[in-house]
């Protein structure tokens, strides 16, 4: 019983005086003798001037409990529990004598936590007591001490001493401010008006983002950071101890935006590859800081600072960076002193390695000369050990590549802040149907790179990737460093790529992604002698080193383990490496396997006219559908080659391309995800090629559901049905909210049902435009049925299949314009009867739906229905009053009833009947069908010679 019920049983007129009695009355006054007045003082069974004893005590709490039983209504417990209860109650009154708290401290305590000391006071009051005396206890506890509190503020020398004790807080609280002003000073007039100059400089200053080693003429360089900023993911390890009953779990991974590194902790290392978006995210950091103007930042590039000499202190920040305002004398200090700083270290790989440990000194010295501020410190991978900072409190995060919902952010972005919409779909698409370019664009700086190439190109990427490729490695290897202001790396661009080619090579020879440190040390050393402007930079760690550190393209992903940076590079790299060794019967050997299809095809990139021939020929003589458009795809990037053999390739891959029909295109689709560059359309192509290349897209959603997607796109406002019902019967390939968004939302719905078989698509499904024609397929509940559409009323054809949870049909009655209706396999299903207030024109029965109410559908044209007829006449069960002109009696359907009453349907055009076993009736009940000009038969029943006789102008088909 709640205390506010129990306030019902128990009249506050009772309560009150019970309680007055248990406390002594005090004179005027604040009451500030033997301070602070303890409750022992206050009540009056305790000390010398106690009045009531414990017997008084207890027949006190008799009364409440008796009042509580006498009262209307339910009794709160079992009246034979009542002594029990009152001992309980006594015990816990009595306890107000054993609290260490006066009335000025209980008051502030609450009349629920001053019940709960009480209940500790007394821990055994409520054994041996059932759950509603133990409940009724607990509440009359809580309702006599919320009478003993307003029994407590109205005592004449509580509001004085009130008074007293808010006087003796409000002098504490004085004090301590005074201390706190007195441990931060108040900053200066000057500091203040310096913010808000420096705060929007930054701001400003850093709003834009810059592609580095990109020199197209038509293509912007910089653009507004906060249009084309993309939130990147890191990840981390962090420690989590273990529940009781839990195996030991030391470390997890944790995954979080990037720009979120600083809001759990004051200081990170954040990790990421060439081009990865580290200097964007310190940017970012420092523009949205100076707008929210809690932190000040500053920015430090490396770089920069170490180009000067030593790092600088503080008070030199600003300077160092070339900022044109000048700050007020210790505005620095006084800024980290209070902690309101926001220090960004950028690029720790980018300096030499003899300064790094110099670099970690300062940067120690200012953390703990300088707590409460927040410290980001970026880097490549490779720059330093795992645990360089890690003992100082720095959390390492890495930044992860971007996947392709971020890449297509990116790229949207892009070309709005370049003001160049008209090439974004464009990109998009061969993104993700050109696999080896999707594999490339998994970074900003790529991503840039590859936008930038595309919209110089008027939204036509190079006619042969090799161009793009040698653009990327030329911005990676030499030009990003050299244009961001960084001295000459020690390696040239061609001799770092001839050592990245060995490596590449060999990689790609043994079928693998990785390989150990060692194994690459001893490739570089062999190759030392023959690259002469390495050979004098050390020995082969030494180059090594150099390499994974500058290059961008290699990297350390485990403890003494190389791989490049994109599988891509590796293949491209390798086959420039076969092509210069010779090596083409290598890689005409390996054609089988599809992990060569790309280094074969960048290997027709890098070979002179007359290999490429011999490649291709090569291939062709496999005689594999495969091999064939593996061969059609290697023209791309046949810049020159004999016009016979490019005829030879596009006449045998054009005997493939388009399909022409759903075997060919299953066909192509075998040959695995480069069909998908390589599919035309849908200009050009007939109607069945058209169909043919939109199954072949579809059969390969599973393995590239982005290329796929792509593909299919671009048939959405194609005309013909079998293509449109291709779009439409594949969608549960793909993510069901991006396939409604890009492709369905588009097409044309005549004559179209759309098939709904999960959560996600009946979501989708409310989301595009009307759609006349539904199915649902598998459980869906009635109501989730009705309320995922948007408007119930433009629906006019519905089918629901396989659904055990469909069971009250009267609700399918919001669909209002309903005309066509199919319940498949939908047993549960009741109130067919309820269906006539739709007006249905055809409805179909199929499995074991109760058929109670069938009668009452006068409006129905067509009917088709499967179940056994419980009757021995068919006007007994089917709607006497329908116009029926198509009429589907399943093989069971007739077993009682014959064709009996048939002949009351005297408009029936289509007659089914495949299990009729016919007899004299029947016939008769046929021959009286004036209107009858079609029917299908079982077979048994197709030879019997009365059918000739009696129905001469009926077309009769064998079922």
């Amino acid at each position: 019983m709640e205390p506010a019920v129990l306030g019902g049983k128990l009249a506050s007129s009772l309560v009150a005086p019970l309680v007055k009695k248990l406390f002594v009355t005090d004179g005027p006054g604040a009451g500030l003798v033997d301070r602070p007045v303890r409750l022992t003082r206050l009540v009056s069974f305790r000390g010398e001037r106690r009045h009531l004893g414990e017997a008084e005590v207890r027949r006190l709490a008799g009364r409440l409990v008796g009042a509580s039983l006498d009262s209307p209504g339910e009794p709160p417990f079992p009246a034979d529990e009542m002594e029990a209860v009152t001992e309980a109650l006594t015990a816990r009154l009595l306890a107000l004598g054993d609290l260490d708290m006066d009335d000025v401290q209980a008051v502030r305590l609450g009349h629920q936590e001053l019940a709960k000391q009480l209940q500790v006071r007394a821990p055994s009051a409520t054994a041996g007591l059932s759950a509603d005396a133990c409940y009724f206890l607990d509440s009359v506890t809580e309702w006599a001490c919320l009478h003993i509190l307003e029994f407590f503020t109205r005592r004449s020398t509580f509001v004085a001493r009130t008074l007293v004790e808010q006087t003796r807080w409000h002098a504490e609280l004085i004090a301590k401010v005074d201390e706190l002003i007195a441990r931060v000073p108040r900053p200066d007039a000057r500091d203040t008006a310096f913010d808000r100059r420096y705060l929007p400089y930054v701001a400003d200053r850093h709003n834009h983002l810059t592609i580095y080693g990109i020199d197209l003429r038509d293509s912007p360089d910089r653009w507004p950071l906060e249009v084309a900023y993309l939130s990147l993911e890191a990840t981390g390890t962090e420690e989590r101890a273990a529940l009781p009953g839990e195996h030991p779990e030391p470390e997890r991974t944790v995954r979080l935006a990037a720009e979120d590194a600083l809001r759990t902790r004051d200081r990170v290392l954040l990790r990421g590859d060439a081009g990865s978006g580290k200097t964007t995210l310190v940017q970012w950091l420092a523009v949205t800081a100076a707008r929210d103007g809690d932190r000040i930042p500053y920015v430090l590039p490396l770089r920069t600072l170490i180009r000067a000499g030593a790092p600088p202190s503080p008070a030199a920040f600003l300077t160092a960076v070339g900022c044109p305002h000048t700050p007020p004398e210790g505005w620095a200090e006084r800024v980290l002193g209070a902690g309101r700083g926001l220090v960004l270290v950028d690029g720790l790989d980018e300096i030499p390695a003899a300064d790094r440990h110099r670099t970690r000194d300062w940067l120690l010295a200012l953390v703990r000369a300088f707590p409460g501020n927040r410290w980001l410190l970026t880097s490549r991978p490779t720059a330093v050990r795992a645990d360089w900072l890690t003992a100082e409190g720095f959390r390492e995060l890495s930044l992860t590549p971007m996947r392709e919902p971020e890449v297509a952010t990116f790229v949207r972005r892009w070309h709005a802040a370049a003001e160049a919409p008209e090439f974004e779909t464009g990109l998009l698409d061969a993104l993700r149907t050109k696999r080896d370019l999707a594999r490339l664009a998994t970074n900003p700086l790529m991503c840039g790179l590859i936008c930038a190439l595309h919209r110089e190109r008027r939204g036509y990427l190079p006619t042969g990737r090799k161009e793009l490729y040698d653009a990327a490695l030329t911005m990676l290897l030499a030009r990003r460093d050299r244009e961001r202001g960084m001295e000459a790396v020690e390696l040239s661009e061609e001799a770092q790529l001839e050592l990245l080619q060995r490596l590449a090579y060999a990689l790609v020879l043994s079928g693998r992604t990785e390989m150990a440190e060692e194994t690459a040390e001893g490739i570089v050393e062999r190759a030392l002698p023959s690259v002469a402007s390495a050979a004098g930079q050390g020995d082969a760690a030494t180059v090594l080193r150099a390499l994974v550190l500058r290059s961008g393209l290699l990297r350390r992903p485990g403890e003494g383990t190389l791989d490049f940076v994109h599988r891509t590079f590796q293949d491209y790299l390798g086959a420039r490496y076969a092509v210069e060794e010779g090596h083409l019967d290598v890689l005409a050997g390996r054609a089988g396997d599809t992990q060569w299809e790309d280094v074969i095809r960048m290997a027709v990139a890098h070979a002179r006219p007359g290999e490429r021939a011999v490649l291709l020929r090569r291939l062709l003589a496999e005689d594999t559908p495969r091999l064939t458009l593996l061969a059609l795809a290697c023209l791309e990037h046949a810049t020159a080659l004999d016009p016979t053999v490019r005829a030879e390739v596009e006449a045998r891959a054009g005997a493939l391309i388009p399909p022409g029909s759903t075997q060919e295109a299953r066909a192509v689709a075998e040959a695995g995800p480069l069909v998908l560059e390589l599919l035309p359309g849908p200009d050009g192509l007939t109607d069945r090629e058209a169909h043919g290349v939109a199954v072949a897209a579809s059969l390969l959603a599973e393995r590239e559901p982005g290329g796929c997607l792509a593909v299919l796109r671009r048939f959405r406002d194609h005309p013909s049905l079998a293509v449109r019902r291709q779009l439409v019967g594949t969608w549960g390939r793909f993510d069901a909210r991006e396939y409604a968004r890009e492709v369905l939302d588009h097409l044309d719905r005549t004559d179209l049902l759309l098939t709904c078989e999960t959560p996600a698509q009946r979501a989708a499904v409310g989301e595009m435009r009307p759609w006349s024609e539904l199915s649902f397929r598998g459980a869906h509940a009635v109501t989730d049925i009705v309320t995922c559409v948007r408007d119930p009323g433009t629906v006019e054809a519905l089918h629901i299949l396989n659904n055990p949870d469909l069971t009250d049909l009267d609700a399918l009655s919001a669909f209002g314009s309903l005309l066509h209706l199919a319940l498949m396999n939908c047993a549960s299903a009741r109130g067919v009867g309820s269906l006539s207030a739709l007006r249905l024109e055809s409805l179909t029965l199929f499995g074991d739906t109760d058929l109670d109410g069938l009668g009452r559908l006068d409006s129905v044209r067509a009917l088709s229905v499967s179940q056994h007829l419980p009757c021995t006449r068919l006007t007994d069960s089917l709607p006497v009053g329908a116009p029926l002109r198509w009429l589907y009696l399943g093989r069971d359907s007739t077993r009682s009833t014959g064709l009996r009453g048939l002949s009351h349907w005297n408009t029936l055009e289509h007659l089914s009947l495949p299990g009729l076993q016919a007899d004299a009736i029947d016939w008769r009940e046929l021959s009286r069908l004036p209107r009858l000009a079609s029917l299908d038969l079982d077979v048994s029943v197709r030879d019997d010679s009365r059918l000739t006789a009696l129905l001469p102008h009926v077309a009769v088909t064998v079922v």
